[in-house]
C-alpha cells in the first residue's frame, strides 16, 4: 500500500478511486489493483481492524477467497420454527482479520482522509485535495437511519458451555422458539467461530423499528437462562452489538445512483436477511471486469434482471414488515419447507428473476391461506 503525498496524485486521473475500505471497498479496491487499474483508496482509516462477525454460504463465496479466510465451517444448519429443520448447506463464519489482510492493497494508493464530497469523477477531502477517477465508487456502506434496520445482541463463550443447546448440531441459523404473542418476534443464531469459541446471538431479523439493543440483551439472558446456561463465564463474556439498515430510500434506487454505490449502500445487501459481504464479495469481479475493459460498470452490476430481482425482494421485506409476531414464525416455516434449490435461489442469487419469483410463490403456497393473504397484500402495498 502506497500512501498518497500532495505531489503523487497532483495532476493524476485514477482509474477508479474507491470510497469507504470496509469488505466492499477494500475487496473492489484489492481487484481492482490486481486487474492492473490505477486505484486509489480513500477512508480515514484505511487500515483500521474489522471486528464484525462475518457469515455466509459457502457457495456464495467468489472462488479467490481462499481457506485460509474460513474461521469455522458447518457443513449443516438447523432451524427451528418451532419444529427442526436441516439445511444441508454448507456454512461459514469468515475470520475477519485474516479477510481483511487477504484483500491485498499494497499496489492501491491510499488517502487517509475523509471524503467530504463524493460525484462521479472526484472525491474531495477534508484536507482540501481532490482525487480524480475516471470511475469512483462509494462503498462507506449504508447510511439511512429511518429505514427498517435489523439489530442484534451476541456473546461470544466456549463450545463446551454451549454445547447442551447445539446437541448434535454444530451451528444453529434461527431459533424461534419462545417467542411471546404480540411481542416483536426475535431468534436465537447460534455458529462457532475462531478459537473453538461459539457466537450466540439475539437477533431482530427486520424491524422498523428494530427490537432495540438493550431489550434483546435482556431476551438473550432470559434464554440461556432458561436453557440452563448461565455463570461467571456468561456474564463476563465478549458481546457484539449489531445495528444497520437493510435497505435504502425508494426514491433513488442504487441503479440510479450517482456515484455509482457498492456494497451495502449499493444494493447488495440482501433486504430480507442482512447478508451482504459474500455478494458484495462476489459481484467485485463483475465490476472490475467492465471497468478494466472500459463497459459501464452500472450496468454489468444491474441487468434488468437484477433490478427486478431487487425490486421482488423489497417487497418481500414489506411483507415480513406487516406480519403479526406468530406469523413470521409461519412465514419461515413454509420457507425452510421448501427445496434447498429454492431456498439457495432466494437467498443468493442477484439475477434469477424466474427463480426467484418462483421461490415466492412456492412459499406462499406453503403457507396457509391467511398468511398467504397478508404476504401478497404487504407485496402489493409496496409498491404503491
Amino acid at each position: 500500500m502506497s500512501e498518497a503525498g500532495d505531489d503523487h496524485h497532483e495532476g493524476r486521473t485514477y482509474d477508479v478511486a474507491v470510497v469507504g475500505a470496509g469488505p466492499a471497498g477494500r475487496a473492489v479496491a484489492a481487484r481492482s489493483a490486481a486487474a492492473g487499474l490505477d486505484t486509489a483508496l480513500v477512508d480515514p482509516a484505511p487500515d483500521r481492524a474489522w471486528h464484525v462477525t462475518y457469515g455466509a454460504w459457502s457457495d456464495e463465496l467468489p472462488s479467490w477467497v481462499g481457506t485460509k479466510v474460513i474461521a469455522a465451517q458447518s457443513d449443516t444448519v438447523a432451524v427451528f420454527t418451532p419444529g427442526r429443520h436441516l439445511i444441508e448447506r454448507a456454512y461459514v463464519t469468515l475470520d475477519t482479520r485474516a479477510l481483511q489482510q487477504s484483500l491485498d492493497i499494497s499496489a492501491v494508493t491510499t488517502f487517509a482522509d475523509t471524503a467530504t464530497s463524493v460525484s462521479a469523477d472526484n472525491v474531495s477531502l477534508q484536507d482540501g485535495r481532490k482525487v480524480t477517477a475516471r470511475t469512483v465508487i462509494d462503498a462507506r456502506g449504508l447510511r439511512a437511519p429511518h429505514a427498517p434496520a435489523q439489530s442484534a445482541f451476541g456473546i461470544f463463550v466456549d463450545s463446551e458451555i454451549a454445547a447442551p443447546y447445539l446437541g448434535s448440531d454444530n451451528a444453529v441459523l434461527m431459533d424461534w422458539r419462545g417467542g411471546e404473542p404480540g411481542r416483536a418476534p426475535s431468534f436465537l443464531y447460534a455458529i462457532p467461530v475462531a478459537d473453538g469459541r461459539v457466537l450466540l446471538e439475539e437477533t431482530c431479523l427486520a424491524g422498523a423499528p428494530p427490537v432495540p439493543l438493550a431489550e434483546l440483551q435482556d431476551r438473550l439472558r432470559g434464554r440461556l437462562e432458561h436453557m440452563g446456561i448461565t455463570g461467571p463465564a456468561v456474564d463476563t463474556a465478549p458481546t457484539e452489538r449489531v445495528y444497520f439498515a437493510l435497505c435504502g430510500h425508494d426514491s433513488m434506487p442504487p441503479w440510479r445512483s450517482d456515484p455509482l454505490l457498492f456494497g451495502a449502500a449499493g444494493g447488495m445487501i440482501h433486504p430480507a436477511t442482512g447478508y451482504s459481504v459474500a455478494a458484495s464479495l462476489s459481484a467485485a469481479d463483475a465490476l472490475v471486469d467492465a471497468m478494466a475493459n472500459e463497459r459501464d460498470p452500472k450496468a454489468a452490476l444491474w441487468t434488468a434482471q437484477a433490478r427486478a430481482v431487487h425490486r421482488l425482494r423489497r417487497r418481500g421485506l414489506s411483507s415480513l414488515l406487516g406480519l403479526a409476531p406468530t406469523e413470521v414464525v409461519r412465514f419461515f416455516d413454509g420457507f425452510f419447507e421448501m427445496s434447498l434449490e429454492r431456498q439457495r435461489t432466494y437467498l443468493s442469487s442477484r439475477d434469477d428473476l424466474a427463480g426467484v419469483a418462483l421461490s415466492m410463490s412456492r412459499m406462499i403456497g406453503l403457507t396457509d391461506r391467511t398468511l398467504a393473504l397478508r404476504i401478497m397484500r404487504g407485496a402489493v402495498i409496496s409498491r404503491t
